[in-house]
């Protein structure tokens, strides 16, 4: 979000919570990006806040709902207040219960909430949408030059024919597929004193359990029990083909998006091993 944006999103989700009861008198901006993430205090409430019609909210509470009542490790709801999407001057505002994060979760602790995690998700099994609507978002992008006109035809040309090749590969597979998180990178994973917790459900799809390992570090997978290694490494080609269609896009406002367009081409130019999301990151955000 733009600063102007930041600072009424912020008004509005702290007249929210005090319109509620809360005791609120800060906010603390602790991530911006299509959504805005706040710590308000004292009160300690975690504060999601989206434009009105450019998120899940509802789906969100209601599967965070759910996944808590079936003992899902994820972020919980603010006690104190109604488990609902709350609007306010254009804006959709949901409250959870802030989680103090700690240094480090370790891998096989990442390995063992996501798979309680994938395991609630068969419990709850809300609609949703499949993992190849993420492809197409990603192929709409790459065709169309004016979503993507910084990209090269050449380059335009490959990653349109990547998409479609490891969307035929994958569904040819036919692994079993199940409510998935969509990205549960180590981002979307906050370690607690109780142990970690996932946020960010907006990017939840169905489709097999390698798709969300794909967006993990390769010691997580390490610790997942019964993988398939060869649908992992398509899953992988995946990830990075779409996360570099949302690169190029016009308007994409990650730092730096245009060195990692051009490295996430290069990884997928160079073959395998296929490195994990993590490890380019780190390969790239040293230039």
């Amino acid at each position: 979000m733009e600063m102007s944006t930041v600072t009424r999103a912020t008004a509005a989700a702290t007249a929210v919570a005090a319109s509620l009861g809360l005791p609120v008198g800060g906010a603390e901006v602790l991530h911006n990006s299509n959504k805005l993430a706040l710590r308000l205090t004292p009160c300690d409430v975690f504060a999601r806040v989206a434009p009105v019609g450019q998120e899940v909210a509802r789906f969100e509470v209601e599967l965070a709902r759910r996944l808590a009542e079936v003992g899902g490790p994820v972020c919980p709801l603010e006690p104190r207040v109604d488990p609902r999407v709350h609007t306010r001057d254009g804006f959709a505002v949901t409250l959870w219960t802030y989680c103090e994060p700690v240094a480090h979760v370790p891998p096989q602790d990442f390995a063992k909430a996501l798979e309680l995690l994938h395991a609630g998700m068969r419990e709850v099994d809300l609609p949703s949408p499949r993992f190849t609507d993420r492809i197409t978002q990603a192929e709409d992008v790459v065709a169309d030059p004016d979503r993507s006109p910084g990209l090269a035809d050449a380059d335009r040309a490959f990653l349109g024919g990547r998409l479609a090749a490891l969307r035929r590969a994958i569904e040819e597979r036919g692994a079993p597929e199940q409510l998935l998180h969509g990205e549960p990178h180590p981002g979307n994973v906050l370690g607690t004193e109780r142990g970690p917790v996932f946020i960010d459900f907006e990017t939840c799809c169905r489709g097999p359990v390698e798709f969300d390992l794909a967006h993990v570090p390769e010691a997580v997978c390490d610790h997942y029990p019964g993988l398939d290694r060869g649908l992992l490494d398509e899953c992988r080609q995946l990830v990075l083909a779409m996360v570099a269609a949302w690169r190029w896009e016009r308007g994409d406002e990650f730092p730096n998006g245009r060195l990692f367009g051009e490295g996430l081409l290069r990884a997928l130019r160079d073959g395998p091993p296929w490195p994990t999301l993590d490890v380019l990151h780190g390969r790239l955000a040293d230039r």
